[in-house]
């Protein structure tokens, strides 16, 4: 497998606190990858170093094997990376229509695009991106990413939110995107079933290391559970 995107090294810190400890994680291309860990683990601070969001302060960011280290994030998103944080992921102030038209290509419907994602999101168009609920918030920031022109697409805990039903519907359409030739990165707590069926290769962290690179079948039973004391880690504060 090609490799799309990589941190080499990859070193991390908020203030004192050294979040990433010399991390080496590869993303392969066109395909969905999984990273995921306790609160605490790291997993977050992976997406948004990948993304540009966080500085390093040692290592590098590759992308297609070229350097991209310093080059901020709005580039790499004109590069063709798109970004759905775990907070604030959308324009709060816009509606669910004008928020998609910041991402569609040009002279796309966002009526007609956002039907084939998420039709829940339909008759929701002309509200404002604040009103809506967390899981109506999470599916618009889905939405915009998978409706985007870009190539490669992180996702910080996508289900948030989400009932059951809208979480499958987001695992299904994130392995069709990693099919249709997408690179997909999603950052969770613990491996989803559907995404321990859709994932070419999962990365668990552990307190800012990476403990396991693999395929999913390779995963011992104990990497199932989301909460409480186990092999990968300890309960922490939010985010990662």
């Amino acid at each position: 497998m090609s490799v799309e995107i990589a941190l080499r090294h990859a070193r991390v810190r908020y203030g004192p606190l050294e979040a990433l400890h010399g991390v080496d994680l590869a993303v392969p291309a066109a395909r969905l990858t999984v990273l995921f860990g306790r609160n605490g683990a790291g997993r977050t601070t992976v997406l948004r170093a990948l993304a540009g969001t966080v500085p390093l302060a040692e290592g590098r960011v590759e992308w297609r094997g070229a350097d991209v280290t310093r080059l901020p994030a709005h580039a790499r998103a004109r590069r063709g990376l798109a970004f759905v944080p775990d907070q604030r992921a959308v324009f709060a102030s816009l509606t669910v229509a004008e928020n998609l038209a910041l991402a569609v290509p040009p002279g796309t419907d966002p009526e007609r695009a956002v039907t084939e994602v998420y039709p829940a999101l339909r008759p929701l168009l002309d509200r404002r991106a604040a009103t809506l609920s967390g899981g109506e918030q999470r599916m618009l920031a889905v939405a915009r990413a998978l409706l985007s022109p870009a190539l490669l697409v992180l996702l910080d805990e996508p289900s948030q939110g989400m009932s059951p039903e809208t979480a499958a519907r987001t695992y299904a359409l994130l392995g069709e995107a990693a099919a249709g030739g997408r690179t997909v990165a999603v950052a969770e707590q613990s491996l989803p079933p559907a995404l321990r069926t859709e994932a070419s290769v999962v990365h668990v962290l552990r307190r800012g290391a990476v403990v396991f690179s693999g395929e999913p079948q390779e995963l011992p039973d104990e990497s199932r559970p989301a909460a409480g004391p186990g092999p990968w880690g300890e309960p922490g504060p939010r985010g990662g």
